[in-house]
């Protein structure tokens, strides 16, 4: 005997709960296999790209390249110093100078640096506060000049000028 399907009172097909449960173990086995066939597909693709995207191993060689070395002149130059043979019209002085001051930052009233060269090396920076060559401290930086003495506090011993710039002739 055919029973007819029943129907709810909200107009939906209602099954047997020993039908649904005979449904749901035919599609367990077919749920499980679909997973495994994807898991083993994921994985060969893994590898096919793996093995694709290799290529052979080349050695980077590096060349070992020395520091780049600063140019005094070009610092100098870059602080505000004028070329010694584009003052021309300067007096020579009698005995070489040890300071010779190149370059001035000034920044406030307490702050700068300064690029002096000592006994003819080559110029460096200093920064108001520290100690130069000869036990001199650079204890302040205006515009044009620098003031030296044997502490930061004490009494100015020696004052450093840039040279004037030189001008055109007419």
């Amino acid at each position: 005997m055919n029973k007819a399907p029943s129907f709810g009172h909200s107009g939906f097909l209602m099954e047997s709960p020993a039908a649904l449960q005979q449904s749901a173990s035919r599609r367990g086995p077919a749920l499980v296999a679909g997973a495994l066939w994807l898991a083993a597909g994921l994985s060969a693709g893994y590898w096919v790209l793996q093995f694709m995207g290799r290529s052979a191993v080349t050695p980077v060689t590096t060349v070992a390249t020395a520091p780049p070395s600063a140019d005094p002149m070009a610092v100098a130059r870059t602080l505000g110093a004028v070329p010694v043979a584009a003052v021309g019209a300067a007096p020579a002085p009698a005995a070489p100078a040890r300071y010779v001051l190149l370059g001035v930052v000034a920044t406030g009233t307490d702050g700068g640096a300064a690029l002096i060269a000592v006994d003819s090396q080559p110029p460096r920076p200093y920064r108001v506060g520290a100690s130069i060559d000869g036990g001199l401290v650079l204890q302040a930086v205006t515009r044009r000049t620098v003031r030296l003495g044997p502490a930061l506090d004490a009494p100015s011993s020696m004052e450093l000028s840039l040279p004037e710039k030189a001008t055109a002739p007419s």
